[in-house]
Formats: structure tokens, C-alpha cells, sequence
């Protein structure tokens, strides 16, 4: 459990994959390899048209990368593989052949927004504030910036990260076009991820799998492009400011 836990649960055609860990559902590397290959799995399987994302709990949908992971980096190629990890769950989200629906149900920073725009729909609570605070530790959301421009467009991907340390709320993400939906309460936001997935496996599942490509044309680059920019935070992790932000925040 320390090292966090997933789920993959397939009923009538849906498959829903939940993860959890105790710091505020963030993820270890070992975690983010078992949602890549979670997520590689169901694409290849006929017997699923699409796929729910969720984590546990009430609280945070995703902190992002694991802190303690982050503070252990000691070399590039450690930095390197560090980063990678969330490069590569969105590259399986992105060439998945199913649709993915986002279910998140509190606060999302860094990696975890990351998540969320790599969803092709995703609904939200009013507590899934979202944060993207890479530059208050001296790196950037580099990895992960491509998923949220697609999303949200350049000028809302500079306001996020330019004011690293400030919350942007769930309707404001909403008006950004990051959540399809904002609920008062998990109850009502369930009820439409149930919903809309009923739907969804009633249609032409040919259909879906070509559309799903259609909305990510223009992504082939992203995967040279994404461990591209994991090179960048590899770098950018052993620099003096990082080393002594990290600490801080520590403390």
C-alpha cells in the first residue's frame, strides 16, 4: 500500500481503472508503469469500449509525481526515467483505442492535470481545483504541458503556470474547456460518468475508435516529444534551486 495501489474493474463493457495512494493519490514510478500498461491492456482488449479513470477517496484526485521520488533523484538518467513515467501514461492515453472518461472528484496539481486533460471527457466536483506549482520548485510543467494545451489553449496553459503557487477553480477549468462538467457533489457527478458510458457502449465502437483518432490528430510527435521534455525536468531537478525548494518544502 505505501507504494500505492490500482484496480481495473470490467463490467458490461466498461472498464474502470482506480488508483490510490496515501499521499494524496500521487504517483510513485512503479504506479505510473501500472497505469501505462493498465491502460495498453484495455486498448487491446475487444471486450471493452470504454474506460472510466478514477482514484479513491473523497479527497485529492492526484497530487502528481510522487515528492519522495522527486527528492531521491540523484543523477539525469535518473531524473530522466523519473519524468518519463507521466509521459508515458499520456502517450497510452492518447494512442488508447477506447474513449477515456476522467472522473475527478477534488484537487489536481501538476501530473495530476496532466491526467485530466489526457482524458478525452472528464467530469468534476466543484473541489477539483487545479494547480500546475512546477515552477515554485524550480523545474516546469514540461511533460505534460503538450495534454494541457491541446485542452485548455496556450493563453490558460501560461496563467496556470506562470502563477504556479495560486488555485484555479473547477469552473474556471471548466470555462477553459479542461472539464466537459462541474457537479455540487461525487453523488451527481457518478451518476453522469454512468451515464454517459451506457451511452457510449451502445454506439458503433468502430465509430468511436475512429473518432478517437480524429480528436488526437496531430499528436504522433508526442512520442519523441514528451521524453523530450522529461529530459528537461531531468535537468532541471539536480539544479541548486531545486535541491534547496525541495528541502524547504520538506521541512
Amino acid at each position: 500500500m505505501s507504494n500505492g495501489s490500482l484496480y481495473t474493474n470490467i463490467e458490461g463493457k466498461i472498464a474502470t481503472v482506480e488508483f490510490y495512494h496515501p499521499a494524496s493519490n500521487s504517483f510513485p514510478s512503479n504506479l505510473l508503469v501500472r497505469l501505462t500498461d493498465a491502460i495498453n491492456e484495455l486498448s487491446a482488449n475487444d471486450e471493452v469500449h470504454v474506460i472510466i479513470l478514477k482514484s479513491e477517496k473523497e479527497n485529492s484526485f492526484c497530487a502528481g509525481a510522487s515528492f519522495d521520488e522527486l527528492m531521491a533523484i540523484e543523477t539525469f538518467e535518473e531524473g530522466k526515467i523519473f519524468f518519463s513515467g507521466f509521459a508515458n501514461v499520456i502517450n497510452a492515453m492518447r494512442t488508447c483505442s477506447k474513449i477515456i472518461i476522467g472522473r475527478v472528484q477534488g484537487k489536481a496539481v501538476g501530473g495530476g492535470v496532466g491526467l485530466a486533460a489526457a482524458c478525452d471527457y472528464c467530469f468534476a466536483t466543484e473541489k477539483a481545483s487545479i494547480k500546475l506549482s512546477e515552477f515554485t520548485i524550480g523545474i516546469g510543467p514540461f511533460v505534460i504541458a503538450p495534454a494541457v494545451e491541446r485542452k485548455i489553449g496556450v493563453a490558460a496553459l501560461t496563467e496556470l503556470t506562470i502563477d504556479a503557487s495560486s488555485w484555479q477553480t473547477a469552473y474556471w477549468a471548466k470555462g477553459k474547456g479542461l472539464y466537459a462538467k462541474v457537479f455540487e457533489s461525487i453523488t451527481e457527478m457518478d451518476l453522469e460518468v454512468d451515464i454517459l458510458a451506457s451511452k457510449l457502449i451502445s454506439y458503433n465502437q468502430e465509430a468511436l475508435i475512429e473518432m478517437k483518432k480524429v480528436l488526437w490528430k496531430g499528436t504522433d510527435n508526442w512520442e519523441k516529444l514528451l521524453i523530450e521534455r522529461a529530459e528537461i525536468s531531468g535537468k532541471l531537478v539536480l539544479s541548486d534551486f531545486t535541491k534547496k525548494a525541495l528541502q524547504t518544502f520538506k521541512k
